[in-house]
């Protein structure tokens, strides 16, 4: 059978058109299985997203049927999710407590039939997980019919950080109200500025400080405590301290309670937040910090007059202070070179200078030294220097690790310590040579040394002496060896005087073999008692036979006062009565007389004035040295004293052809014995008259010097050598075979009594060939 060609064409057609479709339809197939392998990835994918996201559903149906993932199951402490609401609280220690699960199913049926959502949070019982539950009504897409969808999220770590924060944020409000109360009560000035450097909180001591009403009012009127100092208030320099992010404290004077005070102020940036402050009273503290630096001050002057060197080495071992002495002693110079150099330099320069002592190793010497720093204790030590010097050094480590050096000189000590004990040794060897027998008793009464002369003076042997036995004891030896036993009481009392009160007594006492002892009882100044014996038998029989010898002299005396007073009237009478009847003959009463006669009656007047004036010079050098011539005192003018002794000589003066100068003296007066003061001045002037030559010139002058009254007599005779002065000062001297001779006549000799008579002094000055001075002083 043939197919027509159109059904050929036809069927052609319908097989293609059918291979398209199928070709489409596997390519419809294709797609859709490769949509719906990317629909189950996707779907696990949001499955597994669900599983780690930090929130897990929980579906609960009408019948309160749950869904849920077994991960939210662990959350609530099961191994699995139970299939009923209900079942959450097993009751055997695990999953909800009743109350959680009461409280939980209460709020899923509210929203079930209101569609309210809710919020809870809950801790899983037996664990620290913290869980929190969001409730709403699931989408009907979800799960229609009223079921309820419960989102859970596990905040277990926000829940710990907060209630971390909520701790720490109650103990900052604790800490900050203790803190402002703190603030406020503080006895201190306290403040707080803003960033711009406004006051935004004070305490009541910055307010009663300023006196203020109120902390408010100061803020608002911005009253500073501190005033500009230099320019720069106290804002400036709290924003110049925050802008350097740096505290800054300084010391500042401010008026508080009407009285300046020293603050120390401190300003302290607070970041962002601002600036805080604070004022500490400093003013007792400056008070004593002056106090203590003008008592450092007085303190190292005191040091400076001390004879003692100190220096004082800080903490830091260097020199921080050396007194005037110390340099002295270790050669410092005078200075503030010194001061400032450790310790080793010291000892260095020292060692240089010669004043340390010579050390073998003086390395390790230093470094021993260095240790004194480090002592609990004191360190002394004596070093002696190469030029002799003796030094005692006192090292006195101080509370602060510094250290005080003490040098002394004990050079000088030592010196005297030699020559003490030598004295001790030269008066003990002198006091066993002395013929005095001496003993010293303690306070106690015990002899406590003594001499060789005291036992033997005594009779007593030596040997009992040697235990420094009581006095009562030696008193009992003692009064064995005396006539009358019971004087050695009075022994006794003058030790116990000597000793106990101090005052000095002495005795006289007897011996058996007829010695006589004088003793005597003397305080020393260390409060021992002396007492010093001595044998006046020798010189109880010498001062027998001197007092009947000055019994004898006493006699001589009034012998000798009565002959001179009888010599007086005998000598004087007869030549009273020659010259008187010398003088009757020149007179012519017993007729004329030849010239020969007259001759003769002249020179026998002469003779008898001369014979009277050397009478009574006699008698008054004899009365001066007998302590007999009257003397009469009174005002006496000296210039026309002196001119009428001169005119008396004015005859012999133009006889010798002599000049005669009186020189000053107007209204000078003393008070003497006018006659006897111008015989001493007549009798210096005869013997000026006497040693003069034709032409020479004498000069009498009178003056006031230093308060005494002056009378100078002076020539230019021939003068004496010293033999010849000594030999007319003497006047009359005994002879060899007890005669008196005349040497160089009486004049100086008596005129030297009549001034001393006076109250007066007479020096007489020569030269031979150059003539005499004599001077007369009186006061």
């Amino acid at each position: 059978m043939e197919i027509a060609p159109t059904a050929l064409v036809l069927i052609g057609l319908l097989l293609a058109a059918w291979t398209v479709g199928a070709a489409w339809l596997m390519i419809r197939a294709g797609n859709r299985t490769r949509e719906a392998g990317k629909s189950r990835s996707a779907a696990r994918r949001m499955a597994r997203m669900l599983d780690e996201a930090p929130a897990i559903a929980l579906l609960v149906r009408a019948d309160s049927r749950i869904e849920g993932s077994d991960r939210l199951a662990r959350w609530f402490g099961l191994d699995r999710l139970p299939d009923f609401l209900g079942e959450l609280a097993p009751g055997d220690d695990r999953g909800l407590s009743d109350d959680q699960l009461a409280e939980l199913t209460e709020n899923v049926r509210r929203t079930q039939k209101t569609a309210t959502p809710f919020r809870m949070a809950l801790t899983v019982p037996g664990s620290q997980r913290s869980l929190a539950l969001r409730g709403q009504l699931a989408d009907p897409q979800v799960s229609p019919g009223g079921a309820a969808l419960v989102w859970v999220f596990d905040f277990s770590e926000s829940e710990t950080e907060l209630s971390r924060m909520r701790s720490e944020t109650a103990r900052a409000k604790g800490d900050f109200a203790a803190l402002v109360g703190l603030i406020e009560a503080a006895p201190i000035p306290m403040w707080f500025r803003g960033t711009n450097g406004k006051l935004r909180l004070v305490n009541s001591a910055y307010v009663d400080a300023v006196g203020a009403e109120s902390a408010d009012a100061v803020v608002e009127d911005q009253i500073e405590l501190v005033e500009a100092v230099e320019g720069q208030s106290a804002v400036s320099v709290a924003l110049d301290a925050a802008k350097r992010n740096e505290a800054v404290k300084r010391t500042v004077q401010a008026t508080i309670h009407g009285a300046r005070r020293a603050l120390r102020v401190s300003d302290l940036p607070l970041g962002e937040e601002g600036i805080a402050g604070y004022a500490v009273d400093v003013e007792e503290m400056e008070e004593r910090g002056r106090a203590h630096r003008a008592y450092a001050r007085a303190q190292r002057s005191m040091m400076d007059r001390l004879s003692i060197g100190v220096a004082q080495f800080d903490s830091d071992r260097r020199l921080a202070f050396a007194n005037q002495p110390f340099r002295r002693t270790f050669a410092l110079s005078s200075g503030a070179e010194p001061i400032g150099s450790s310790f080793k330099r010291f000892l260095s320069d020292a060692r240089d200078a010669g004043r340390l002592p010579e050390v073998r190793d003086f390395p390790a010497w230093r470094a021993e030294h260095e240790e004194w720093f480090a002592a609990s204790e004191p360190q002394e030590e004596a070093w002696p220097l190469v030029d002799g010097t003796h030094l005692r050094v006192v090292a006195q480590p101080m509370p602060d690790g510094g250290l005080a050096l003490i040098a002394e000189d004990r050079t000088e000590q030592l010196a005297l310590s030699a020559t003490r004990d030598t004295l001790l040794r030269t008066r003990t060897a002198m006091v066993d040579s002395l013929f005095e027998a001496l003993a010293v008793f303690a306070p106690d009464g015990h002899l406590q040394l003594w001499n060789r002369s005291f036992p033997t003076t005594w009779g007593i042997a030596p040997d009992r002496l040697d235990d420094h036995p009581t006095a009562d004891r030696l008193l009992e030896q003692i009064g064995r060896g005396l006539v009358r036993p019971r004087q050695a009481e009075s022994i006794g009392e003058v030790i116990r005087s000597a000793t106990l009160d101090r005052k000095e007594r002495a005795g006289r006492v007897q011996m058996a073999d007829g010695r006589t002892l004088e003793f005597a009882g003397v305080p020393l100044p260390d409060g021992n008692g002396l007492l010093t014996t001595l044998d006046v038998t020798a010189n109880e029989q010498a001062e027998t036979a001197l007092r009947e010898r000055a019994e004898a002299l006493e006699q001589a005396d009034q012998v000798k006062t009565r002959f001179l007073a009888n010599m007086s009237y005998e000598f004087r009478t007869p030549l009273t009565s020659i010259g008187g009847f010398a003088e009757l003959l020149e007179s012519g009463v017993a007729g004329d007389m030849s010239e020969q006669a007259r001759e003769y009656v002249t020179a026998i007047i002469d003779s008898v004035a001369r014979l009277t004036e050397q009478v009574e010079n006699v008698l008054d050098l004899s009365q001066s040295e007998a302590g007999l011539l009257p003397v009469s005192k009174q005002s006496v003018e000296l210039q026309p004293l002196v001119a009428r002794t001169v005119r008396q000589r004015e005859e012999a003066i133009t006889k010798a052809g002599l000049r005669l100068d009186l020189l000053g003296g107007a209204r000078v007066r003393v008070e003497a014995d006018p006659r006897q003061l111008a015989r001493a001045i007549g009798h210096l002037l005869d013997n000026a008259i006497a040693a003069s030559s034709h032409g020479d010139r004498i000069a009498i002058e009178i003056g006031r010097e230093k308060g005494a009254t002056r009378i100078s007599i002076s020539d230019r005779g021939a003068g004496m050598d010293e033999a010849q002065l000594r030999r007319a000062q003497e006047g009359l001297a005994p002879t060899d075979e007890g005669r008196m001779e005349r040497r160089e006549g009486l004049g100086i000799p008596l005129s030297r009594q009549l001034i001393e008579a006076q109250g007066g002094t007479l020096q007489i000055r020569s030269k031979k060939g150059s003539g005499t001075i004599a001077e007369i002083s009186l006061t």
